[in-house]
C-alpha cells in the first residue's frame, strides 16, 4: 500500500545494477511463438526485429470504434471482457509481436481521492487537481490489487487467450506525468501550474511524487503478477523539463519503480516523450530497454543511452499515412540506424494516431518484419 507524505528517495541502484541483484529478467516466457518481443528486450538475437505500437488499440480500428458506439472509455477500462477485447483487436488483425493490455494511464489517480473524466474531443480532465500541500496530504493510499482489479482482471483474461502465442505488456504512468496531470487538472503546453508547485513547495511536491511511485510499483507488479510478460512506463511529459529538473524532481521517482521491477526480474521499457536532452538521465532511471520519440536519431540516441540497454523506437507516427513505397522507405531507415544490433523493438515514436490508415499499420508491419529477417547464429 503506498503512503503520503514520504521524502525523496535515497540513492537507488540503477535498473541493471537492480537487475544484476535481483536475479535474470522476465521470469515468465510468453511462449515460443511470441519469443521474438521478449528476447529483444533481454538484447538476445532474434530472426527478425519485434514490432508493436503504442495506442495499438484505438479509435484508428472499426472494430474498437463499434465498441466505443455502445460503451464509454471508463466503462471499457473498467469492464475486464471489454478490456480485453479492445487489447486484443490488434493482434487479431496484425501481425505484431506483443498485445498490450487496454487501460489508462490516470487510472491510479481516481482511488488517491481525484475526480477523472473523460470527455469526447476534450480528453481527460481532473475536476478536483492539486494545487496545495493540504491537498497532497488530503490524498488516499490505496491498494491497487483491490482498487484497481479491473486491469489485473483483462490481464488474466487477455493472457488467457493468447495462449502463449504472444506476451502481454503491461503498463503505467510515470510519477511526473501523474502528478502532472492531477496538477494541471488536465493537458498543458507549458506546465506552469506543475512547475510552480515543484519549485515553490518542494515538500509537497517530494511526497506526491513518492506516494505516487510506491503507488505505481506495486501497480504494475500486480500487472506481472496476473501475466504481464513485461511492462512500459510511460513518461509522457517529463520532456517538459531541464536536464537538471528531471534529475532533481523527476529521476528518483522513475528509479523507484524501475528498479523495483529490476528486483523482481520483471522487464521494463522506459519511454519518455520529447526527450533528445534527457537520454542519459533516462538511462541513469532504469529500464530494460529506453523508449525514443522520433526527434531523436535512433542510431545517436542508442550511442547516447549506451549499448547496455535495447531501444524501442522510433518511427514518426505520421508516417503511417504516406505512400507505402515511401513509408517502407522510412521503416528501412529506422532499421537501418539499429544497424541489426540485438535488442531494437520497432515502434512509433508515440502512439498510433486516430485517424491513422488502417492499410498504413497492416504495410509498417509487414515491412518491418520483411525487412529485417536474418538468420539466427
Amino acid at each position: 500500500m503506498s503512503g503520503i507524505g514520504a521524502g525523496p528517495p535515497g540513492g537507488a541502484a540503477s535498473g541493471a545494477a537492480g537487475r544484476a541483484a535481483g536475479g535474470a529478467s522476465g521470469g515468465k516466457t510468453g511462449g515460443a511463438a511470441g519469443g521474438r518481443f521478449l528476447r529483444a528486450c533481454r538484447r538476445e538475437e532474434t530472426d527478425a526485429t519485434p514490432v508493436w505500437l503504442m495506442r495499438q488499440a484505438g479509435r484508428y480500428m472499426p472494430e474498437y470504434r463499434a465498441l466505443r458506439e455502445r460503451h464509454g472509455f471508463l466503462e471499457l477500462c473498467r469492464t475486464p471482457e471489454l478490456a480485453a477485447e479492445a487489447s486484443l483487436q490488434p493482434v487479431r488483425a496484425f501481425d505484431l509481436d506483443a498485445a498490450i493490455v487496454f487501460s489508462d494511464i490516470l487510472l491510479p489517480l481516481v482511488p488517491m481521492g481525484l475526480d477523472l473524466e473523460f470527455s469526447e474531443g476534450a480528453g481527460p480532465a481532473i475536476r478536483n487537481p492539486i494545487r496545495s500541500e493540504a491537498d497532497v496530504l488530503a490524498l488516499s493510499p490505496f491498494e491497487p490489487r483491490e482498487e484497481l482489479g479491473f486491469v489485473l482482471e483483462a490481464i488474466a483474461l487477455v493472457k488467457r487467450e493468447l495462449a502463449g502465442r504472444l506476451p502481454l505488456i503491461g503498463f503505467a504512468g510515470a510519477p511526473f506525468t501523474l502528478a502532472s496531470y492531477a496538477i494541471e487538472g488536465g493537458s498543458s503546453r507549458d506546465f506552469a501550474r506543475t512547475k510552480r508547485l515543484m519549485y515553490g513547495a518542494p515538500r509537497a511536491w517530494h511526497a506526491l511524487l513518492a506516494a505516487l511511485a510506491a503507488a505505481i510499483a506495486d501497480y504494475l507488479a500486480a500487472q506481472a503478477d496476473s501475466g504481464a510478460d513485461a511492462v512500459q512506463l510511460f513518461d509522457s511529459w517529463a520532456g517538459c523539463l531541464s536536464p537538471a529538473d528531471y534529475r532533481e524532481y523527476a529521476l528518483p521517482y522513475s528509479r523507484l519503480v524501475l528498479d523495483a521491477m529490476a528486483r523482481r526480474g520483471i522487464l521494463s521499457i522506459h519511454f519518455c516523450a520529447d526527450s533528445g536532452g534527457l537520454l542519459e538521465a533516462l538511462k541513469e532511471a532504469g529500464g530494460d530497454v529506453i523508449g525514443l520519440d522520433w526527434r531523436v536519431d535512433l542510431a545517436e540516441g542508442w550511442k547516447r543511452i549506451g549499448y547496455e540497454r535495447g531501444v524501442q523506437g522510433n518511427l514518426d507516427p505520421v508516417a503511417l499515412f504516406a505512400p507505402r513505397g515511401e513509408l517502407e522507405r522510412r521503416v528501412r531507415a529506422v532499421l537501418d540506424a539499429a544497424g541489426g544490433r540485438p535488442g531494437h523493438i520497432f515502434n512509433l515514436g508515440h502512439g498510433v494516431l486516430p485517424e491513422t490508415p488502417v492499410d498504413g499499420v497492416r504495410a509498417l508491419v509487414e515491412a518491418v518484419h520483411e525487412h529485417s529477417r536474418r538468420p539466427m547464429p
